[in-house]
């Protein structure tokens, strides 16, 4: 490395020298020690293609963005270890941001690419079933649901992503079994596939049954921006419960993102010990002062950076339904910075502790784990890196903020139970690993991966 007075000084290993040496096409053959690189060692030099890469691409650098993209192309691999892995969707995200600038090309480039709605949805199970995640987000939910309910003869359920019945046949069960005898339940199911309702439908219908449980299944075919209150259809008398997963950051979208995000300096700070070999020790080393953002970077208020007319509308409209309970669950991290850098800063650390997860779950040619990487989380992260606008849906943002607004809108904080909170953490432990972790936060529960909060389940009222 080059010291203060420019001269350089004696390195013992080759990746000392990564901050010094200038990209070029031809580097890794006249490096061959790149490809020599210990694990550690690739996994930082690998941090650093993806930040030097995405400062270009911000900066409209193109041409020394594809550099860097090449590079990256030789190191990083969807079947390597964590860290080549996720720098082959992040490198993906970044090469597709690129393409967006060109709006004719990345058309043709995208227009024989077919979605297929069936394996997507069973995908989504795939992540519920290996990752404990959802299931611990619908214990939550279901036990505070049924402590606010208690007494209630009508209870009333609207679910805003209803593409899960385990969650209900659990709250079905739940509500049978009440001491003072089950209420009658009505679920009103909101999701834009036809067939996924409808499949809900028959297989709740079938456990009410089995249960001798009075119960009505309302479908609402429906994006959530376009939602109609008046079909969800709340009557005067019942007890209103609302759960909310991983939907409201989609309203956070809005038109008039800047479309060109600040460049930011870059400071790869080294690292002399490297004893540890998860890509969230490597980012926790090697991202402490990767990045320091520039003057003219957008600094705002805690709400400034995600201002939106369709959240606010859209709570003001659930307040104005007067719900008893509402449950929310959303990602824990901020990845709805206007900035690109801090955004990919923010969504590496985040994916990192997901794709660490995938990897104590599955072995590594696991072809559901290869499907949830690529259709599930790459797909997310190519959201948060190269869209903006309306098109960028993925608007994660941390639980404090997610508090403000619901207060904001009128909203009172209800605290999780003690008994809520522990049959998460039993959940959690069940899965015997010792990095799924649960900690309460001002009344609601976050999981977390390791000492890393993922996602957040909150909790809230009605209040005049």
């Amino acid at each position: 490395m080059l010291q203060e007075d420019g001269s350089s000084s004696v390195t013992s290993s080759p990746l000392q020298m990564i901050p010094m040496m200038s990209l070029s096409p031809g580097m890794v053959s006249a490096y061959p020690w790149v490809k020599e690189l210990k694990p550690e060692e690739r996994g930082l030099y690998l941090i650093h293609l993806l930040v030097t890469c995405a400062n270009h691409v911000a900066s409209g650098s193109f041409e020394n963005a594809n550099i860097a993209l090449d590079q990256i192309s030789h190191l990083a691999s969807p079947e390597g270890d964590t860290m080549q892995r996720i720098a082959s969707y992040f490198s993906e995200a970044l090469a597709d941001r690129i393409l967006r600038t060109w709006p004719g090309v990345y058309k043709a480039f995208n227009s024989t690419r077919i979605s297929v709605v069936a394996e997507e949805i069973l995908v989504r199970k795939m992540f519920f079933e290996y990752l404990p995640f959802m299931k611990a987000a619908f214990v939550i939910t279901n036990q505070a649901i049924v402590e606010a309910m208690e007494g209630e003869k009508v209870v009333h359920v609207i679910d805003l992503n209803a593409n899960e019945p385990a969650q209900w046949c659990a709250l079905i069960r739940d509500l049978s079994a009440r001491p003072e005898g089950p209420p009658h339940l009505r679920i009103t199911g909101v999701h834009q596939r036809k067939e996924v309702l409808e499949q809900m439908a028959h297989i709740l219908t079938e456990e009410a049954e089995k249960l001798d449980l009075p119960f009505q299944f309302h479908p609402i075919v429906s994006k959530l921006e376009n939602l109609d209150f008046e079909k969800l259809r709340v009557k005067t008398g019942e007890a209103l419960a609302i759960s909310s997963i991983m939907q409201l950051h989609t309203l956070l979208a809005c038109d008039n993102d800047k479309k060109s995000p600040n460049a930011i300096g870059v400071h790869l700070q080294r690292v002399a010990h490297m004893n540890q070999s998860t890509l969230r020790e490597l980012l926790d080393k090697d991202m402490v002062n990767v990045y320091s953002p520039s003057n003219d970077s957008t600094s705002s208020s805690p709400l400034s950076s995600a201002a939106s007319p369709n959240i606010d509308s859209f709570l003001g409209a659930l307040w104005g339904l007067s719900p008893k309970i509402m449950l929310v669950t959303e990602q824990d991290s901020d990845h709805n910075s206007k900035n690109l850098m801090e955004r990919l800063y923010e969504s590496l650390y985040f994916y990192a502790a997901l794709f660490d997860c995938l990897e104590s779950a599955l072995p590594k040619m696991s072809l559901e784990r290869l499907k949830m990487e690529k259709m599930l989380l790459g797909d997310e992260i190519k959201n948060v890196i190269a869209c903006e606008g309306v098109e960028r849906k993925e608007r994660h943002e941390k639980l404090e903020k997610w508090s403000q607004r619901f207060e904001l809108a009128g909203f009172a904080s209800v605290k999780l139970s003690y008994c809520a909170m522990l049959q998460a953490k039993r959940l959690l432990q069940s899965y015997n690993c010792d990095g799924y972790k649960s900690k309460e936060e001002n009344g609601s529960v976050v999981i977390c991966w390791q000492d890393r909060p993922l996602f957040a389940v909150s909790a809230w009222r009605f209040r005049r």
